[in-house]
């Protein structure tokens, strides 16, 4: 017999008041038509419940019906969605890389101290011919590379990827490349900058490759002989790298708009330091680390573009001979989580303190070796259509 959800709720209220206290007997599992539990509540309020529902359970919820399978891989509603996870803390996940293999754990339960273990991803490149890079993270989807020429755009929420084909470019037979990974707001589309350096000869190229599209195009007025250091990190529609030229260091940007060069002048940091980029709020930010390892300088430029705004906002020490890398998170009670050479830390700035949530089954050996982690939230955002192979 098929039931409405309100009758259903009925049956069930007076299931329970006439059960016997001693005897539990097994009650026939009662189908709801898809039909019926749609008809019992508006559209609206439906999707309004569903995009705040998490990732793992809407994949299920697809199986409903087909009304239920087309709103939840609708673009409207992954896209609605994908807002809800951006700003709850709770759908965020930390990918932890190191060695081969890649985990992940939730961000509150580092907040919380309650991590039981990281969990395994299965990664969607296999045998690299050197190790795999997270090249950056953007509305769930993330963007792998091996350095050389593999590149894949994944969502692990999903467990969906793409191979990005055609990714070195023709007249370079071996290469080296670094990527930056952003999504560009204003034409809605994922993109890819690579930059490329001959391992034969002196030849340099720049390129960007849109998931729209699904192409490749050579980015104009790129100047060869600069080196790219650490990872990009995007701010005001731009994606950022450290670079170093003719014994100079500052910031080179690429706008993914308007795909047009510029460059940001460093604060006045003491000289000789290890410098990484990274982001915090939406401001674009450095961490100083300086050479004897023992404490960190945090600077955030205040007003994109201006020198003189950038902040020195926190000196942060720690145990000799470790390496601080820039923030991954800001709790809304201002502490900020950390990757912290072979665990994680949370600083608290009103206090001036460090503490270590302990993620029992990571361990990194050596004392080179280190947890390269990115922040990731989870989304139903598609690269593709899943891969054949």
């Amino acid at each position: 017999m098929k039931l409405s959800m309100k009758c259903l709720l009925t049956k069930m209220k007076s299931e329970a008041s006439h059960r016997r206290p001693k005897r539990r007997r097994l009650r026939k599992r009662t189908e709801i038509s898809s039909k019926d539990s749609m008809g019992c509540l508006p559209e609206e309020l439906i999707e309004a419940i569903l995009v705040r529902v998490p990732v793992k359970y809407l994949l299920q919820f697809k199986c409903v019906s087909k009304n239920w399978f087309n709103l939840i891989s609708s673009p409207e509603f992954v896209k609605t969605h994908r807002s809800f996870s951006a700003n709850d803390y709770t759908r965020h996940i930390s990918l932890l890389q190191f060695r081969e293999d890649i985990k992940y754990c939730y961000v509150s339960s580092l907040f919380h101290n309650s991590v039981n273990e990281a969990l395994d991803l299965d990664c969607p490149m296999k045998n690299p011919p050197q190790r795999v890079y997270i090249s950056g993270s953007v509305n769930g989807l993330v963007c792998l590379a091996d350095g050389f020429s593999g590149l894949v755009l994944w969502n692990p929420s999903i467990r969906k990827f793409k191979k990005v084909f055609g990714f070195v470019p023709t007249q370079m037979r071996e290469c080296w490349s670094k990527c930056g990974f952003e999504y560009d707001e204003v034409h809605d589309d994922y993109k890819v900058v690579g930059i490329f350096s001959s391992m034969i000869k002196a030849n340099f190229e720049a390129a960007i490759y849109s998931l729209k599209s699904d192409s490749w195009r050579t980015l104009e007025d790129f100047k060869p002989g600069v080196s790219y250091c650490g990872e990009a990190k995007f701010v005001n529609h731009k994606l950022h790298w450290i670079t170093f030229r003719r014994r100079r260091m500052r910031i080179t940007s690429i706008d993914l708009v308007d795909e047009k060069w510029g460059k940001l002048e460093l604060p006045s940091y003491n000289k000789g330091r290890d410098l990484k980029l990274g982001v915090l709020g939406s401001d674009l930010l450095v961490l100083c680390n300086n050479d004897e390892r023992t404490h960190s300088d945090v600077w955030v430029m205040k007003e994109y573009g201006v020198k003189a705004s950038w902040t020195k906002l926190y000196t942060i020490s720690y145990p000799e001979n470790y390496e601080l890398s820039p923030p991954l998170f800001t709790y809304n009670k201002g502490e900020i989580l950390l990757a912290f050479k072979s665990t994680f830390a949370i600083y608290d700035p009103k206090n001036d303190s460090l503490t270590y949530p302990e993620v029992p089954n990571v361990e990194v050996a050596g004392f080179y070796n280190r947890i390269e982690a990115e922040l990731c939230i989870e989304s139903l955002v598609c690269p593709d259509l899943p891969n054949e192979d």
